[in-house]
């Protein structure tokens, strides 16, 4: 007689059930919530039964312990708050990852006071009556650029946007081909005018583009000259562009609008400290732009904004009529923050306080003092298993700002037996995170975008990853 043929059981039999593994999930979590303890055992068995299902009867599921592991792991990164306060240590001041610009304290107190409790976001206070939510900002902005007229909404991708919806919207925009830039999370210059209704003419090639293509691209539906800068990315070699007083020019022939989307722009002329003059947004409206938009969280310093600054009144007064303006605003708190720095920068305390723009100015020798003391505190902690080394090098803006543009700077190397790949994984992972570059397998710290007080949160963040 053949004996009957043995079925292999269901591995996904073995798995514990959800509550069981809440049950082992108290002890391994503290005071995690217990929503986020049951949404952890949910997912992890889930995704074991998943992978059970996938390798066949002779596979073996995890160990309780080791599902216990991994769902704590889980429940504590899904009650962490976001985002987290971060150290930036990359030496890339305006790092898009990191939030671009971080706030001047000024500023983050100020936002507290508005956030805690009432404000007069859209009350006139002398008459009691409705007011507008951006009057005092959009005065400010004229005051600082000399613009006619000023407007502010939620981010630059905005701002341009609505400007190509009031001024070309089934109309055409004549572009330089070298112009039509890409910029983080796949977001393109094309999309933006094709969302606002325009319709796209390029010109030139990629690397040359003359005055005489925007001249023999413009026809009777053409609206605006656009001017896009390329933020993110240089062109070198046998290139050739048409200047801002250029395009102006033609453009007032032929009754277009010229607009120009800066990208990253400031309100201090900062040639001294090395950055271009073509950042400075009231000088592109001295040389012919129409309309000027930029980006808050850049090179000004500020929040998340997007900046539209034109040359007469009427056109700012036509961009916040328009349907988009409403969709588009600016929330209160980001208000809160820009109407700080604008003030900042009126009063003249903006160098001092404005952190991007200490960052961007610091004296290549104040940042060596700083490395130097940093690399001598590791190496005088005898029981650190590491070798630290003061050196100088190179940062950038970041952020979409000024690519050609490198910084001299100053690093502390470790030179750690653990490797780089681990010590970076140990200080990212760290409370709080400490975020360094890798360069030939050795972590390094940029002491150019440490903040105040972030020298002893470095160092105490490298003795326990070292240890």
């Amino acid at each position: 007689m053949n004996p009957t043929p043995q079925v292999k059981s269901d591995p996904r039999r073995l798995l514990p059930s959800v509550d069981r593994l809440l049950r082992g999930l108290e002890g391994a979590t503290g005071e995690v919530a217990i929503w986020a303890r049951r949404e952890a055992a949910r997912t992890v068995l889930d995704g074991e039964r998943e992978r059970l299902g996938q390798s066949g009867p002779d596979s073996k599921p995890l160990s309780e312990e080791a599902l216990v592991e991994r769902a704590a792991e889980l429940a504590r990164e899904l009650v962490r708050l976001r985002p987290t306060r971060v150290v930036n240590a990359t030496g890339i001041v305006l790092h898009t990852n990191l939030g671009r610009a971080p706030l001047a304290p000024g500023a983050a107190r100020h936002i507290e006071r508005v956030a805690s409790g009432y404000g007069d976001l859209e009350l006139d206070l002398a008459s009691g009556r409705r007011g507008s939510r951006t009057a005092g900002i959009e005065q400010k902005l004229r005051l600082l650029t000399g613009a006619g007229g000023a407007l502010a909404v939620n981010n630059n991708a905005a701002a341009v946007m609505l400007v190509l919806a009031e001024l070309a919207q089934g109309k055409a925009a004549v572009v330089s081909r070298g112009e039509l830039v890409e910029i983080g999370g796949s977001f393109r210059v094309p999309d933006i005018m094709a969302s606002a209704g325009v319709r796209l003419i390029e010109v030139g090639t990629t690397n040359r583009t003359h005055l005489r293509d925007y001249e023999a691209a413009i026809g009777p539906d053409t609206a605006i000259l656009l001017k896009v800068h390329r933020s993110n990315f240089a062109l070198q070699g046998f290139v050739a562009d048409t200047g801002l007083g250029e395009l102006a020019d033609l453009a007032a022939r032929n009754g277009l609008a010229l607009v120009e989307d800066l990208g990253s722009g400031t309100l201090l002329d900062l040639t001294d400290e090395g950055i271009p003059d073509e950042a400075y947004a009231p000088r592109r409206l001295e040389q012919g732009a129409d309309v000027v938009c930029f980006s808050g969280d850049k090179l000004l310093g500020g929040p998340q904004a997007g900046i539209i600054l034109t040359r007469e009144a009427e056109l700012a007064d036509r961009f916040r009529r328009h349907p988009l303006a409403r969709a588009l605003r600016m929330d209160k708190l980001s208000l809160a923050a820009l109407d700080w720095t604008l003030s900042a920068y009126l009063d003249g305390r903006a160098r001092e306080e404005v952190p991007v723009l200490r960052q961007l100015s610091a004296a290549p020798e104040a940042l060596r003092s700083r490395a130097e003391s940093l690399a001598r505190r590791l190496e005088e902690a005898e029981e650190l298993p590491a070798k630290a080394v003061a050196e100088p090098d190179r940062s950038y803006a970041g952020g979409g700002s000024l690519p050609d543009h490198p910084l001299d700077s100053w690093v502390v190397r470790i030179d750690a037996p653990l490797g780089a790949e681990r010590l970076a994984q140990r200080l990212r992972t760290g409370a709080p995170p400490v975020l360094a570059r890798i360069r030939d397998d050795r972590v390094v710290i940029d002491v150019r975008t440490l903040l105040d007080g972030d020298d002893e949160i470095v160092f105490d963040a490298l003795a326990r990853a070292l240890r």
